[in-house]
Parts: structure tokens; C-alpha cells; sequence
């Protein structure tokens, strides 16, 4: 009799985690090998199809999808001393929210502008870049804080918001926030600070002062820079997360809608706003 075929053991079935650890392995392996087409591309489309063959819903996808342009965009994590010693230079904040990508943009160049008194500095199709306003009167109104507000994203290099389309209703929104020269001064003071104390300890050693007493000017003033350089870049930068993270909850709520585009057009809604004169 012939030697009938062994039969297949059952199909093992996957959970969701060990779908994706399986599907991440796959791609580092065929990253790894020597044939592999390094200039090959997936399309939207065909990761679509390929997501759906796994049970993968488009919606989700397309989300995942946004998120990560946008991330290419954003700078990377910080590292290094200058972190340890003076906290974070980057605020970041994503987030997905109702609206069309050129809606939502204008709606946030309308807000930076106005609530956070921002001029632009480079416009893209999907990304804005502004920056301070250096004008006089806008000091002035910095300074006195108009209108109570705290004006938290002034004391940025620049600010910058990207914004995706995930499908036809929603979009992902990443703002970042550039704070590195704002900490690069809080270092020069806290520098400044225990150049002071060299200069006294060296005063107070010409003078026969006994060492312990000539070092301690170096050692108070240097701890007390270091700490009041510190506590300001973290507070600087506490603040302009959470005006980041406030404009995304106004963003999401739809309370943020895109001003008028000029002058004229700002007269305009001013005139049709006000009701009917009666005579």
C-alpha cells in the first residue's frame, strides 16, 4: 500500500498583538535581505488592500497613515546634557480633529495670529511656520498681557502646525514648538551667574580670604543660576504646551473657524453681522 501523505497539523489561529509582531518582523527581515528592493513603495491604496486582508479597518489605517507623515515633519526627540540640565526645548502636540486640511489650517493661522500675536514665517501646502512679531505696539501689548492673555508661544523661535487628511471629515493635526535659543539663554545666565561668583571667590581670595569662604560665592551663585535658569525653561515651556494642547481642544470642539482674508472682507462680516435698522 502506498504511504499515504501525512496529514497537516491545524491551522494555528493569531491574536492581534502577535499579528502586528509578526508583520513587523516580516518587514525587518525583507529590509534585511541582500535582494531586497530598497526603492520599493506602497501607495495609499495598496495599503489599504493590504490592511484589509488582515483585518485592518481603512479608517484606522488612514489615521495611522496621516500620523506618520506628520511625524516625519516633526523634529526628533532631544538627547544630551543640555536637557538634563535646563529641561526640553520642543513642545509638540498632535491630534485628530473634524474639519478639511485647508479649513483647519486657516482656522489655526487665524488663531496664531490673532490670540497668539505670531506673523508667518514660511507657508507650505499642508504646514505653516510662524514666528514672533518683532513690531513695537506688539510688544506693548505682549508686555500688558491685552485682553488677559498669557501669549504662552511668544517666546518661541518659531511655532509650526502640519495637518493631514485622514478621510473626507477629519484631519491630523501636529503643532510643534521650537524653544532651543530661549534655553541657550537660560544657559548663558546661568553661565553668567557662576562667572559672578568666580569673580567674587577670586576677589575674596586676593584679599587672604581662608578658601572655603572664597569658593563659596562660585558655588552659591552658580547653584542659584543654574536653578532659577531651569525653573524659567520649564515654565516657558509648561505653559506653551498647554496653549498647544488648548488649541487642539478648540480645534476639536469647532470653535476655531478661519477669519476673514482681508480688510475688506472683515468689514464685510462686520456689516451683515449687525440686525436690520428698522424705519
Amino acid at each position: 500500500m502506498a504511504n499515504s501523505p501525512a496529514p497537516k497539523p491545524p491551522a494555528s489561529r493569531l491574536d492581534r498583538a502577535s499579528l502586528e509582531r509578526v508583520l513587523a518582523r516580516a518587514a525587518e527581515l525583507q529590509g534585511s535581505t541582500a535582494d531586497a528592493d530598497t526603492s520599493e513603495e506602497f501607495s495609499e491604496d495598496q495599503l489599504i488592500e493590504l490592511g484589509k486582508e488582515v483585518g485592518l479597518s481603512p479608517q484606522n489605517l488612514r489615521q495611522a497613515l496621516a500620523e506618520e507623515r506628520t511625524r516625519s515633519i516633526v523634529p526628533v526627540d532631544e538627547r544630551g546634557i543640555a536637557v538634563s540640565l535646563f529641561g526640553p526645548g520642543r513642545v509638540s502636540a498632535s491630534r485628530t480633529v473634524p474639519g478639511k486640511p485647508a479649513d483647519v489650517l486657516a482656522a489655526i493661522d487665524t488663531w496664531m495670529q490673532r490670540s497668539e500675536l505670531l506673523i508667518v514665517k514660511r507657508h507650505h501646502a499642508d504646514r505653516i511656520v510662524w514666528e514672533p512679531s518683532h513690531d513695537f505696539f506688539v510688544n506693548v501689548k505682549r508686555a500688558f498681557k491685552s485682553g488677559g492673555r498669557d501669549y504662552a508661544l511668544t517666546r518661541a523661535h518659531e511655532v509650526a502646525a502640519t495637518v493631514m487628511a485622514v478621510d473626507d471629515q477629519r484631519v491630523h493635526v501636529s503643532l510643534d514648538g521650537d524653544f532651543v535659543p530661549r534655553r541657550t539663554q537660560a544657559a548663558q545666565q546661568a553661565a553668567g551667574s557662576v562667572a559672578a561668583g568666580a569673580v567674587l571667590g577670586g576677589s575674596l581670595a586676593f584679599i587672604s580670604v581662608p578658601l572655603v569662604v572664597a569658593v563659596a560665592p562660585v558655588i552659591l551663585l552658580g547653584a542659584s543660576g543654574l536653578a532659577a535658569a531651569r525653573g524659567f525653561q520649564r515654565r516657558v515651556v509648561t505653559r506653551a504646551q498647554l496653549a498647544l494642547e488648548q488649541l487642539l481642544d478648540r480645534l476639536e470642539r469647532g470653535e476655531i473657524r478661519r477669519g476673514p482674508d482681508s480688510l475688506l472682507g472683515a468689514i464685510v462680516a462686520a456689516a451683515t453681522s449687525l440686525p436690520p435698522r428698522r424705519f
